[in-house]
């Protein structure tokens, strides 16, 4: 898995057990995803079908750096599969995971078109 970007965690993020709210660590996550996405298909025009349930394993606090890492785990025909972590820039420590997230490339009309994306070639 390779990490991409990152987020510091600020008191506006914050929910009212002041850690991370799943909302604003959500609307991170579909923005990173779909840029990977993105450069995954090198096409703009595609859009989410699946996001997987996530599993949060450990709350973010004020001031925590944390990283979002993607890989690619299958193509089909017109999408690409993928799978995030989420954890703490300094320790490592696992914050939240999705284990699919699925992307499907679309025409103007947003109807599903192939990627031309070959198995061997992710």
């Amino acid at each position: 898995m390779k990490y991409f970007s990152r987020h510091i965690i600020m008191p506006i993020h914050l929910n009212s057990t002041q850690s991370l709210c799943c909302g604003q660590l959500l609307s991170w996550v579909n923005e990173e995803a779909t840029i990977f996405a993105s450069c995954q298909m090198r096409s703009q025009f595609h859009i989410a079908k699946v996001i997987s349930e996530i599993n949060f394993m450990a709350p973010a606090q004020t001031g925590d750096i944390i990283e979002f890492g993607f890989e690619l785990v299958s193509l089909g025909q017109s999408s690409v599969t993928v799978r995030c972590k989420i954890r703490n820039k300094i320790n490592h420590a696992p914050i939240a995971f999705i284990d699919k997230m699925v992307f499907v490339n679309v025409n103007e009309k947003g109807l599903p078109i192939p990627h031309g994306m070959r198995a061997n070639a992710a």
